[in-house]
């Protein structure tokens, strides 16, 4: 779930019909333990999950009205997951629409004119402000945009401006005015699991590990207008994907299949973009989620989605990529460091909530994705230089990023 742009948590695989061995339905899973297994369906619409074959179960999904597909944003099997199924759905249902939580509505045109053909990959991503709206690699993204293009399917920003939710985050749904809320409708009421799950969010933000963040708990308006926040965000895809039904229904009636694409947190157990979904008389909606192929088995519990996908576990070959341990914001002057993690290695290296990096290893700072990649790219036991601004002040400091293994 992409609550905010989150530093350093940042093709085809294989024919459709092996997606899952045939003729393996109604296989009981284990009570605990590992139960997934790589490159297969288990289905969760039964009291312990069951094994799915593949061909059946998108057969049916491609049936339904809208298909939710999560992901972890920074996950590249995760995207490699989607694109599978998006070909899967597509060769059942070629009357099709995508909508992708990465863009806000600001930027459909682009969208529009990217799918005809008349952008190129670089202009395409200037004019959407890719660095600006979504703080992660475009390449994680670029196999689902092409394959939109490729086969001229529309693509629909499912988002809003990030003013919008920003505002709304610290003043409440209520507070903001109608007219600066981009056309988006009051959401339906949060299930009280949505909300537990909100609140542990909401609590790891606030850096308070497992005590309440303020001293009201689920009462206190911070909160409050967090669980806002979140409902907008998914009141506005849910009104997204039905908008985008109803302007591409052919001549003869028929309304095209609405995969949207979006992080799991809005998918998880239909609390998120499906609750909003049904509230607005859409009742056939498919879930699926992508699950590490080691994930527990009492972590599938029903309902979770219709299917999950097992994800290989990936060979760490490298070392992971550097971590700043921050959360990112657009600023005027370069990239705002809106929060620091305790005991990550900003904190060690002394950058604090607010400051505005303004230039690392030499080169300027104008978007967070830049600043995500000058720490990406930084070899383990090496140096990089910064500049920011603090208040009034310039200052430079140096991130020493530790030897490989510490």
């Amino acid at each position: 779930m992409s609550l905010r742009s989150r530093f350093g948590a940042v093709a085809l695989a294989g024919s459709l019909l092996a997606l899952a061995a045939p003729g393996a339905f109604a296989q009981p899973a284990r009570a605990g333990g590992q139960c997934l297994e790589p490159g297969n369906w288990m289905r969760l619409d039964a009291a312990t999950p069951q094994a799915a074959d593949a061909v059946s179960l998108l057969a049916a999904m491609a049936r339904r009205d809208v298909v939710l597909l999560g992901e972890q944003h920074d996950d590249m099997d995760h995207h490699r997951w989607q694109l599978q199924t998006l070909a899967a759905l597509h060769a059942q249902r070629p009357h099709m629409v995508i909508g992708f939580e990465m863009f806000p509505r600001r930027v459909q045109p682009v969208l529009d004119r990217w799918v005809a053909g008349e952008l190129s990959e670089a202009d395409f991503l200037a004019e959407a402000d890719w660095g600006r709206v979504w703080s992660m690699p475009a390449e994680l993204y670029l196999p689902l945009f092409h394959f939109a293009r490729l086969n001229r399917i529309p693509m629909v920003a499912l988002n809003v401006d990030s003013a919008l939710t920003r505002s709304v985050a610290q003043r409440g749904w209520a507070a903001v005015p109608e007219a600066e809320r981009e056309g988006v409708g009051a959401a339906a009421a949060p299930s009280s699991e949505y909300e537990d799950f909100l609140y542990g969010i909401h609590r790891q933000h606030a850096g308070m590990g497992g005590r309440d963040p303020r001293p009201g708990g689920r009462r206190d308006a911070s909160f409050r207008n967090f669980v806002d926040s979140q409902l907008t965000w998914d009141r506005a895809m849910a009104e997204a994907l039905i908008a985008a039904r109803s302007a591409h229904v052919t001549a003869g009636g028929e309304a095209p299949l609405a995969v949207g694409i979006m992080g799991s947190g809005h998918v998880r157990f239909g609390h998120g973009v499906a609750h909003q979904l049904r509230d607005l008389g859409v009742a056939s909606i498919g879930q699926l989620l992508p699950m590490a192929a080691t994930t527990d088995c009492r972590q599938l519990r029903p309902g979770l989605a219709d299917a999950v996908f097992a994800v290989p576990a990936p060979i760490h070959n490298a070392p992971p990529p550097p971590r700043l341990g921050v959360a990112l914001e657009e600023h005027a002057d370069g990239v705002r460091i809106a929060e620091v993690s305790a005991g990550s290695l900003a904190e060690q290296s002394g950058l604090l909530s607010g400051d505005i990096v303004t230039e690392a290893a030499g080169a300027p700072m104008k978007r967070s994705i830049h600043l995500i990649a000058a720490v990406r790219q930084q070899p383990p036991g090496t140096w990089l230089p910064m500049k920011l601004k603090r208040g009034a002040e310039t200052l430079e400091m140096v991130v020493r990023f530790p030897q490989q293994g510490r």
